[in-house]
């Protein structure tokens, strides 16, 4: 038998969305949380710019309700963007209770206590922030609630491989009750078992060779659920952070879309602004916008970079906002309040996911997903800045409170085998994993960026089908590593996003292709669904 205990709840992923999940479950439930790092890595932790919430008397919900309609290009469903932007007020205020310290407005008189900031989309200074390391105030914070807390286990530098369902008596599939997980220190594939399982493992934007996001955001989530039999929702929208820092040793820094609200200026290398061609905005046009832009300069010219110069701005201002990308910059010889920062755009956010409802319920009984991994709806075809961190904090919560309510109407976990590796054999040819990794995020690059054509596509996912074939392969002959585990999430991510992207024969927010680059005009917007061949909706309690 496993030496794992059973749980009330199970929580994979450690990020905002997950530790929230966690904390408001452990009042009253046995939760394990499982991380494929640190508790703490992740990219919650690299979040610079802030979390989006009306807290001031001059703005209201319904100018932010419309500011992310207007961003995510007809595709949001207003009952979740509305949802979340009602309940906004009430998580900033739960993370200030945790201990957040949010950056003040020492300049306040009778306004808001916290400075709040303005960001690309916003009509209104709405993201409240920790100067520019929210992210980074968020997770610790989170975490050191975490640790402190009894009832909450954390299992670090474990992967889940499969969420596992029951046999019901037709010998279908039912309810979700646990997960295997690989110990990635030991190397030793673990059973956990529980009564409830929370998918909080982030998007997959390690899907392209560039991306803003940290190593560990290979669209496990997204696969594990497809694998389960969950439906998926708008993955050809992928967004690219328009400002990544172009520096060799600069792996994945991202420079806040804060520095463009604060007035930073997009230029070409001969000082020339050019934001203000492509839209009326400039540089607080939405993020799909400002890179597509960027990267018809980069192609037109043939450059590497632009240039994001905030320089023209005082420098006690400047180290006051963003003392974290001065101080990086800095380091690599970049004084950004005498000289631009050389970017480029990147692969960030996955805004499409595993479809859930507002309780953050998926397809699957007893499986939950909440954050970057889900599709609620929020982001429509194109997030808005300081959404991200908002919908996980909401959504967290709404599944963590429904959770609540049916524990003690929820079956216990069934018996399971432990893992069984007996027939397979160590590898001795680890170069194919590596081999393959690389090839899949280079052409993912290539054919499936920031903008696409249907031949393109087309060669993408005859690639994939190679690929995923060699990994099947692969994975039944030898012992499950963490880059097999994740290559094989990301191949099928890949799939998933080339048949979306297929699919959708337009020009619409982030997904832009030259075979069809204008928006339909006469049919009303639909969202991309695909369908796993074992699906069967499922009554939900």
């Amino acid at each position: 038998m496993s030496t794992i205990p059973v749980y009330d709840v199970i929580v994979l992923g450690s990020g905002a969305a997950g530790l929230t999940t966690a904390l408001l479950l452990a009042d009253t439930c046995k939760v394990a949380v499982l991380s494929k790092c640190d508790l703490s890595e992740g990219s919650t932790l690299y979040a610079q710019g802030g979390i989006a919430a009306v807290l001031d008397a001059t703005d209201s919900t319904e100018y932010h309700i419309n500011d992310t309609l207007v961003a995510g290009a007809g595709l949001c469903d207003v009952n979740s963007v509305r949802f979340v932007v009602e309940n906004a007020a009430q998580a900033i205020k739960r993370l200030i209770g945790y201990g957040v310290e949010f950056t003040r407005d020492d300049q306040a008189t009778g306004g808001p206590v916290y400075h709040l900031t303005r960001e690309g989309g916003h009509s209104r200074r709405r993201i409240i922030h920790a100067a520019d390391a929210t992210g980074r105030e968020v997770e610790t914070t989170l975490e050191e609630r975490v640790r402190e807390n009894p009832n909450i286990t954390v299992y670090e530098y474990h992967l889940a491989v499969d969420v596992l369902r029951e046999k019901t008596a037709e010998g279908r599939q039912g309810r979700c009750f646990g997960a295997y997980a690989l110990d990635r220190r030991s190397g030793k594939v673990n059973l956990f078992r529980a009564k409830a399982v929370v998918l909080a493992t982030g998007g997959a934007s390690k899907v392209y060779l560039y991306s803003s996001n940290p190593d560990s955001c290979t669209g496990d989530g997204i696969a594990m659920a497809w694998r389960a039999g969950c439906r998926v929702a708008n993955l050809e929208f992928m967004q690219f952070h328009p400002t990544c820092l172009y520096h060799p040793t600069a792996k994945s820094f991202l420079i806040s879309e804060a520095v463009r609200g604060e007035g930073g200026r997009l230029l070409l290398p001969n000082g020339e602004r050019f934001m203000p061609r492509f839209d009326e905005r400039a540089e607080l046009a939405p993020r799909d916008v400002v890179a597509r832009a960027i990267d018809h300069e980069m192609k037109r010219l043939g450059i590497d970079y632009v240039l994001l110069d905030i320089s023209h701005q005082p420098a006690e201002f400047i180290l006051s906002h963003f003392p974290t990308i001065h101080a990086k910059c800095l380091e690599l010889g970049i004084d950004i309040t005498k000289q631009p920062m050389p970017v480029v755009p990147a692969a960030h956010y996955t805004c499409g996911g595993v479809m859930t409802d507002h309780l953050g319920r998926t397809d699957v009984p007893g499986l939950y997903a909440v954050g970057e991994v889900a599709f609620t709806g929020l982001h429509g075809a194109n997030r808005m800045a300081s959404n991200s961190l908002l919908e996980c904090l909401v959504y967290g919560a709404s599944a963590a409170s429904h959770i609540l309510e049916q524990l003690t109407t929820l079956p216990e976990p069934p018996q399971a085998p432990q893992w069984d590796e007996s027939w397979v054999t160590n590898s001795d040819e680890e170069v194919v994993v590596s081999h393959n990794w690389e090839e899949l995020r280079r052409f993912m690059w290539d054919y499936v960026g920031i903008v696409r054509t249907t031949k393109r596509l087309e060669r993408a996912q005859h690639r994939i089908e190679l690929l995923l074939s060699e990994i099947d392969d692969y994975y039944g002959s030898f012992h499950v590593s963490n880059d097999l585990l994740e290559l094989r999430n990301l191949a099928l991510v890949a799939k998933l996003i080339v048949r979306s992207a297929l699919q959708r024969r337009e020009s619409r927010g982030l997904h832009y292709t030259l075979d069809f680059p204008h928006t339909d005009p006469i049919a009303a917007p639909q969202n991309t669904i695909l369908v796993p061949k074992k699906f069967r909706l499922a009554p939900q309690p």
